[in-house]
């Protein structure tokens, strides 16, 4: 009885030896299975479900570069500077291209050409300053001399003036244009300023200045130094704005002759060169 005891299973054992024969499955403790099941789901590798916020980059702070903020500020206060330049531009050539009517023999105004040619002669440096040389030499007057001698100093400062600005800027003429201009040099490739416009400006001022003129004389040279620049647009040889820059550079240039005046005081060894 106490051998059957002994090797019979107690009422709290399992019977499952007896039944399979086999030993019964060790179980976990309670509470070693959540335990290990956290410790084995910590020590796996996992991808982050979503990747870290972008830290911000210091170069793009505003706070950290006002230099930048600032270069970023003014460019932007001279974008539409530059796009109201652009349409000016745009108008300039488009109404340049419209009004050369005497561009050509096959433009609308083409039989008047030759007339717009000899205005364009009239204007030109070359017969003022031959003029102005002729009348210098065969002058038998003090005064006329002096007249002459700053007119001939005017019409030099015209021509570097303006062949100083062309080489500068350096704007192709028209598209409409055709190269059969009267004796040209290689800045006559260049359309800005109109030197004939400049040349008529300072010649008209001079004129008006220090000639004794009638009124319908005084408004003959008005007259002419406009169609001389007029004819500029006309015969496609220049924009509009090379025009008007033109017009005000030469009544700037003959404040400067004004201001420069030569005299037998200021430049004696000229007016002896030019007495004998």
């Amino acid at each position: 009885a106490m051998a059957k005891g002994a090797i019979g299973p107690t009422p709290g054992q399992s019977h499952s030896l007896t039944r399979a024969g086999h030993l019964p499955t060790p179980q976990a403790p309670c509470g070693s299975s959540a335990a290990e099941n956290t410790a084995n789901q910590s020590s796996k590798p996992s991808l982050p479900s979503s990747l870290p916020p972008a830290e911000p980059d210091p170069r793009t702070e505003s706070s950290g570069f006002p230099a930048q903020r600032e270069a970023g500020r003014k460019e932007r206060e001279r974008q539409p500077w530059h796009t109201e330049l652009f349409s000016l531009l745009a108008i300039d050539l488009w109404a340049s291209k419209r009004l050369g009517v005497c561009a050509g023999e096959g433009s609308a105004w083409g039989s008047a050409r030759p007339l717009m040619k000899v205005i364009e002669v009239s204007g030109h440096g070359i017969p003022w300053l031959l003029g102005t040389f002729y009348g210098l030499c065969h002058s038998d007057s003090s005064a006329a001399r002096e007249v002459l001698l700053n007119l001939l100093f005017a019409l030099l400062l015209d021509l570097v003036m303006v062949a100083v600005v062309k080489g500068l800027v350096k704007r192709p003429r028209p598209t409409h244009n055709k190269m059969d201009m009267f004796v040209t040099i290689s800045v006559d490739k260049y359309s800005f300023p109109s030197g004939h416009a400049t040349r008529a400006a300072l010649v008209c001022r001079f004129v008006l200045r220090h000639l004794v003129l009638a009124v319908p004389l005084r408004v003959l040279v008005v007259l002419w130094a406009l169609i001389v620049s007029i004819s500029r647009v006309m015969l496609g040889r220049h924009n509009m704005t090379d025009v008007l820059f033109g017009l005000l550079l030469g009544y700037a240039l003959y404040g400067v002759v004004e201001h420069c005046w030569l005299s037998p005081a200021t430049a004696p060894t000229l007016f002896a060169l030019w007495s004998r």
